[in-house]
């Protein structure tokens, strides 16, 4: 009894950290939409200032708020019970649109430069942005390569696991300061009459912006790196595990950034009979995508 009331109480918190994580998402869209709208000259595709607004919008709608979806949706209690596949597809799928919308926004920023006669990639934040859009398409197409399409063996998935978590978070982390260093920079451009030093309404809304940001950042990395909110070892494997033995191909692809023994013993691999079974549970996990 003990046991269900403290699952129950894991499942409350759980909920309540992500409907305050996805209002700090939603908030941080608004406060963009806001700001182009009300503040600058709106969207449009024309090589005007209205084209440059598509970046801040699309950066924090896909970049920010997607990817940090993407992130946390294995760890959705309601969604243990669908396949695993089904989920890397989610996130998968997730993680294609925000690059998507990530290469359209910076499309926008080329354009508006270059019908201005701006110069490209002069500032730290172009720098760091681009090196970020480079390694998240590399992270996309290892992800689709090594744990969604079926050929990679349990052994290469297991090893990888821990670097594709890592560099997940990493990137997530790197593209929230470079959306920092972006709206900064944009700031001290933009305002002249009354300059950003003299704190105009403008600028206390995007300071405002860039402070939900790094809160929804913090929500999605504490959601990412708590143990006990992980995704469970697919059922059959609790049936047909080895004593002792953790399945690779289910545990180790469910891992966040958790270093538990089981964990260990699990990269490790166990005995020979525990990797036989490994590469059934595999199997049977990878079947459908034939």
């Amino acid at each position: 009894a003990a046991h269900g009331a403290r699952k129950m109480e894991n499942y409350g918190r759980f909920l309540a950290l992500l409907a305050s994580t996805l209002l700090v998402g939603f908030l941080s869209v608004i406060l963009s939409l806001v700001w182009v709208f009300h503040y600058r000259e709106g969207l449009s595709w024309d090589g005007g200032p209205g084209e440059f607004n598509w970046h801040p919008v699309l950066i924090i709608t896909g970049f920010v708020f997607i990817q940090g979806i993407a992130i946390i949706v294995y760890r959705l209690p309601w969604t243990w019970k669908c396949s695993k596949l089904l989920m890397k597809f989610i996130h998968a799928g997730l993680n294609t649109i925000a690059m998507i919308l990530a290469i359209v926004s910076m499309v926008a920023v080329f354009e508006f430069h270059n019908a201005k006669n701006i110069p490209n990639m002069y500032s730290l934040h172009s720098w760091i942005g681009l090196t970020a859009v480079i390694f998240y398409s590399l992270q996309l197409f290892l992800g689709f390569a090594v744990f969604l399409l079926p050929f990679a063996p349990v052994h290469l998935r297991a090893a990888l696991m821990p670097i594709h978590i890592y560099s997940g978070l990493t990137i997530f982390a790197t593209v929230i300061a470079t959306a920092l260093m972006g709206i900064t920079e944009k700031l001290i451009f933009a305002l002249n009459r009354p300059a950003y030093k003299e704190s105009p309404p403008e600028a206390n809304l995007v300071n405002s912006l860039g402070l939900l940001l790094v809160i929804f950042g913090s929500l999605i990395l504490w959601i990412a790196s708590r143990p006990h909110w992980k995704r469970p070892p697919a059922e059959n494997a609790k049936i047909l595990r080895p004593i002792g033995a953790t399945p690779e191909g289910t545990e180790a692809e469910s891992t966040m950034t958790n270093s538990s023994n089981a964990d260990k013993s699990d990269l490790r691999g166990d005995t020979e009979a525990a990797r036989k079974q490994n590469i059934k549970f595999d199997e049977a996990e990878q079947r459908p995508t034939m």
